[in-house]
């Protein structure tokens, strides 16, 4: 059995809730994330999906090192990630990279495109100047960047341009993940596709894995090879890319799919979904998505579903069975 580059079991995330610290003491504490168990297998791209606020960048963080979960297991090749040792920590660290939403922001104005390549080589290896240089020159024209483009600053560029540059920059210390925070929301529709085409041919001749966070399930089903659907800090749906958009089992999830616009192919029939998520700090008693489930019952308001295996994929629902048919044309 081959081992997962990442193996997540049961992470917990609780922040401190500054809004009701009392005068004397602690503040009380919100879950954010709820016993998430998944893997990451190298070189496959997993899609993160939900609404806002439902701990997609947060366990992003987590994943990446920068958030320290309360609870839980996290191993990157079979090393613990959670408290490493000290030597271990640093390769750790240079293991996992990030692409973030807003390629402008993310890059430094102030330095050049090939300052800003060549400076995780220079803080993290010992290679010579100009194999740093080379290096730099080499993922330029991987992402589609010109040689001239070494010697320009960030506004120089385009939307599009910018996010290859950021792609480029977390790929420079030959990760084995990357963290892929909305890497496309913020750039034009005809771009978008270039952007996931070029991540998809790096994936191929680097074979790096994803972790693609996105609120569009369009975007992940183009993407990913296994999708985790987030609510309110709980995976309320995960398995197999195919398996989930072929024949959704949550009620959430067929919500998201079928509020995705289609080209081709039968549309799925409308899921009305009322109110807005509940607040993390006063989360349902029962399932989180029963106070918005035109499915719900008495027992949804008061039992939590566990996660579950039903056809091919962990589901956590009382009634998932029920959905087992067929989406109607």
């Amino acid at each position: 059995m081959i081992e997962p580059l990442f193996a997540i079991e049961n992470l917990r995330l609780s922040l401190p809730d500054m809004t009701r610290k009392p005068l004397f003491g602690a503040a009380p504490r919100i879950e954010i994330l709820k016993g998430l168990s998944f893997d990451i297998p190298a070189g496959s791209t997993v899609g993160i999906v939900g609404e806002s606020g439902s701990g997609k960048s947060t366990l992003g963080r987590m994943i990446g090192l920068i958030e320290k979960p309360l609870s839980g297991e996290l191993e990157l090749d079979g090393v613990d990630a959670i408290e490493p040792a000290p030597k271990t920590a640093a390769r750790l660290r240079r293991a996992v990279q990030f692409v973030f939403q807003n390629p402008y922001g993310s890059l430094n104005p102030r330095k050049k495109i090939g300052a800003i390549l060549t400076e995780p080589l220079t803080i993290n290896t010992r290679l010579a100047r100009k194999d740093r240089i080379a290096k730099a020159q080499d993922m330029m024209a991987r992402v589609g960047l010109r040689p001239e483009d070494y010697f320009r600053y960030p506004h120089m560029f385009s939307g599009g341009q910018r996010q290859r540059i950021a792609i480029a920059r977390a790929l420079m210390l030959d990760p084995k993940l990357v963290v892929a925070d909305e890497p496309i929301s913020a750039l034009d529709i005809s771009i978008q596709a270039q952007v996931l085409n070029l991540l998809a041919d790096l994936q191929q001749d680097m074979g790096v894995a994803y972790l693609f966070i996105s609120h569009d399930l369009a975007v992940v089903g183009h993407i990913a090879h296994d999708v985790l659907v987030l609510y309110l800090g709980v995976a309320v749906e995960q398995g197999p890319k195919t398996a989930i958009f072929d024949r959704p089992l949550h009620p959430y999830t067929q919500a998201l799919l079928a509020s995705t616009p289609v080209t081709t192919g039968a549309k799925r029939p409308r899921i009305v979904l009322n109110g807005e998520p509940p607040s993390p700090i006063d989360p349902p008693r029962g399932c989180v998505f029963s106070t918005r489930c035109p499915y719900v019952t008495d027992r949804c308001r008061l039992e939590r579903p566990a996660a579950r295996p039903v056809a091919g994929r962990s589901v956590a629902c009382h009634y998932a069975e029920k959905f087992l048919q067929p989406v109607s044309s």
